[in-house]
């Protein structure tokens, strides 16, 4: 076995949550993009704005090393939440692209910078030091979050799930075939429903 490359190892991790969350947007409307699906109004290209602050911030500023890019939405006395949704005026292009630059300037951060390397978090009022590795690991962990949101949220819109269309990571099964599975783990869910109030 070859010896790993820890900085390898997080970039892999890192791209692959980037590319199944951009991956999400493919093929989809405006307004299929931006619509809120969830109660708290999560969104797809929303979570794409907020990953894009995401690494900018923690991939960024936490080590000095500040990127240039406007975000108004972070900014003192922004609308709470400015980050989860994008405007009429922010273009899928211009969100899109974004995020495309962030992760250039976190990719520049990770490759100069020694995984021990300290920096600190603006935003966050007391213990605010983090080494380059937590860093990386935190951003790895928020953008799998939210492409585990995103692969949901497309699902419940047209049935397209997975890291990427050549990896599903589903099992193989024609509609009809779904459709029974589901309805057997909603007789299952009221099978144990029933026999827990029965156990009352």
């Amino acid at each position: 076995m070859n010896a790993s490359d820890p900085k390898a190892d997080l970039h892999f991790y890192l791209q692959s949550a980037r590319d199944a969350l951009l991956w999400k947007l493919e093929g989809l409307s405006e307004y299929d993009v931006r619509r809120p699906l969830t109660p708290t109004g999560t969104n797809l290209l929303g979570m794409v704005k907020h990953a894009a602050g995401v690494e900018l911030g923690y991939l960024g500023d936490t080590f000095g090393r500040p990127s240039g890019e406007p975000l108004p939405w972070l900014e003192d006395g922004a609308e709470a939440n400015a980050d989860m949704w994008a405007t009429a005026d922010e273009s899928r292009e211009y969100v899109v692209e974004l995020y495309h630059r962030a992760w250039a300037h976190a990719d520049a951060t990770i490759d100069a910078l020694a995984l021990d390397t300290i920096g600190k978090v603006p935003w966050w009022p007391r213990k605010n030091e983090v080494t380059l590795h937590h860093a990386v690991v935190r951003v790895i962990a928020d953008t799998h979050r939210h492409a585990g949101h995103a692969d949901i949220l497309r699902e419940l819109m047209d049935g397209a799930v997975g890291m990427s269309k050549s990896n599903r990571g589903m099992a193989s099964g024609d509609p009809a075939w779904w459709e029974n599975h589901r309805s057997r783990l909603e007789r299952a869910a009221e099978e144990a429903d029933r026999r827990e109030r029965e156990s009352r």
